[in-house]
């Protein structure tokens, strides 16, 4: 190519300056060079579109706190419950009772067994699955234990003894009863306590003994000493529950000192 004309071409493309790729090797090692600041340049000054920002959005001055969802209602026992006085009311309301969660996951209510008007009333925690299947309380090993255990001083459910729980359903998984579940539960037990009138109440374990005696004390602190229930001042005797002993068969010899003093306090009062 014609070198002028190739200086028009190479201007006209901004090429300042070009070397031949067959340049002798002692010119020195520079290829084509195109300084395209010119085109740059030529480039930023053609103005280009502004595209229009999309509206902001407004901002309140204070942002609403988030919702949380609304938790299922609970039933619970906020207003006095109108216990009937009589057994067979009693035992119906107990039945159709719908006072606490409990309500939604047992089989059957498990009201209380054995002599309606006997010295001694037995109070245990809540119903187990056993209880929950057959609608009565203390009928699984350790339901098997307690008849023994009562059997050695001359009681039975049967003859001279009633068997009723703090609760009247089945608590889930046999946890220990709420607070809320106890309460919803206290005018049954109570009714019970006046239409049985017994001469002596056994608390067996540390959920019964604190409904029986209004406290949080442990149980350690509450065996042993005799207390006394409610306005007829009625003997309270805490002990250990069936179920424990089961699981603890060491301290059996213990409960057979309470159990002689049950007997002692239950003769006592046949003497008097």
């Amino acid at each position: 190519m014609d070198p002028a004309r190739r200086r028009s071409y190479l201007k006209a493309l901004g090429i300042e300056h070009y070397v031949r790729r067959d340049a002798p090797s002692a010119a020195p090692a520079e290829r084509v060079v195109a300084t395209t600041a010119t085109a740059v340049a030529a480039e930023a000054a053609v103005p280009r579109p502004i595209e229009p920002m999309p509206p902001r959005a407004k901002i309140p001055a204070t942002l609403p706190l988030p919702v949380a969802p609304a938790a299922p209602p609970v039933i619970t026992a906020a207003t006095p419950i109108d216990v009937p006085r009589d057994w067979v009311g009693l035992r119906d309301r107990v039945r159709d009772c719908q006072h606490c969660k409990l309500c939604a996951t047992r089989t059957q209510t498990v009201f209380g067994v054995g002599v309606e008007d006997a010295p001694l009333l037995v109070v245990g925690e809540g119903p187990g699955a056993d209880e929950d299947a057959q609608g009565e309380p203390f009928v699984g090993r350790a339901g098997k234990l307690l008849d023994q255990m009562l059997l050695s001083i001359g009681r039975s459910r049967s003859k001279n003894t009633y068997i009723a729980n703090v609760v009247k359903c089945r608590p889930p998984g046999n946890r220990d009863p709420e607070a809320d579940e106890v309460e919803a539960c206290r005018p049954y037990l109570d009714r019970q306590i006046e239409l049985i009138k017994p001469k002596l109440i056994v608390g067996l374990g540390r959920t019964a003994a604190q409904r029986l005696l209004h406290t949080d004390e442990p149980l350690s602190k509450l065996r042993g000493p005799l207390f006394e229930y409610g306005p007829t001042r009625t003997p309270v005797f805490i002990t250990y529950h069936p179920a424990y002993l089961l699981r603890s068969p060491r301290e059996k010899a213990k409960s057979w000192q309470d159990l002689k003093r049950i007997h002692q306090l239950l003769q006592q009062h046949d003497a008097g």
